[in-house]
């Protein structure tokens, strides 16, 4: 009877070593295997898996594939197409690419994942946009997607955000969008900061009253959310009068808040 204690706990003691080898850290080992399984891909700059381990044996990853400069739009197409069935036979591991300094995530859904990188190729090309990310809050997640970008100036930032959340002009629309988020390049001023409701409604009061103001008065910055309007001018003087054309265009945003760079 001891002795086939004695073996049993060894059996134990020996399957806990091995799996505590293989797979304790589940996340560091599929992050390992997706940089391994991509290594050496031709027009892949880099490529780097993050890992998240949970619990003992549980895990997941998230990997990204950074594309060499100039490749063709039509190769990125092609690497999203591997990489896409790369995820969907892998439960817990998740894909993004990044190229023409856009990284958007990856889905197993074959046509949602087209309609991805079809907005990605339109974005990619649009000189108003100098930086995006196209995301979803989780791998199970496919009704809920966010996009955050950036343009060179005002006029673009604007411009950037009406595409995206009105499906007209250059960008068509992705579905299951309830965030998109545009801003200014952070060097630049004026500085604009526009973003739609948790539930991708439109900051409609606050870009009326943003270019009501602006469209009168020198503008440093504004942020324009759907329960807040907040914009700094360029001259004190100014403050008083741009803040009742805000108020009367935003009478339902619980905040309208205009100052001046010396308040």
């Amino acid at each position: 009877m001891a002795e086939r204690r004695l073996r049993t706990g060894l059996a134990f003691v020996l399957g806990m070593t091995m799996l505590s080898g293989c797979a304790v850290d589940k996340g560091s080992a599929l992050a390992a295997d997706f940089e391994a399984d991509w290594a050496g891909t031709p027009d892949v700059a880099s490529v780097q898996a993050n890992a998240e381990n949970t619990l003992p044996f549980f895990g997941s990853t998230t990997g990204t594939l950074t594309v060499q400069e100039g490749t063709s739009a039509d190769r990125v197409s092609e690497l999203a197409g591997e990489l896409r069935q790369y995820v969907a036979g892998r439960d817990d591991v998740s894909g993004k690419i990044n190229a023409a300094d856009i990284t958007f995530a990856v889905v197993p859904d074959g046509a949602r994942n087209d309609e991805v990188v079809s907005l990605w190729r339109s974005m990619s090309t649009d000189s108003q946009v100098t930086s995006a990310h196209i995301s979803r809050p989780s791998r199970g997640d496919i009704d809920r997607w966010r996009i955050v970008g950036a343009a060179p100036d005002v006029v673009g930032a604007m411009e950037l955000f009406d595409d995206l959340t009105t499906g007209g002009g250059r960008h068509g629309t992705l579905t299951g969008v309830t965030t998109v988020l545009i801003s200014t390049d952070r060097t630049v001023e004026p500085a604009v900061s526009v973003e739609t409701g948790a539930d991708g409604a439109v900051p409609v009061e606050a870009i009326a009253a943003f270019r009501a103001v602006v469209g009168r008065y020198p503008m440093v910055r504004a942020t324009l959310r759907v329960d807040r309007v907040s914009i700094v001018l360029t001259r004190p003087e100014d403050r008083v009068a741009a803040e009742e054309v805000a108020r009367a265009l935003a009478p339902n945003i619980g905040t309208v808040e205009v100052t001046s760079q010396n308040r």
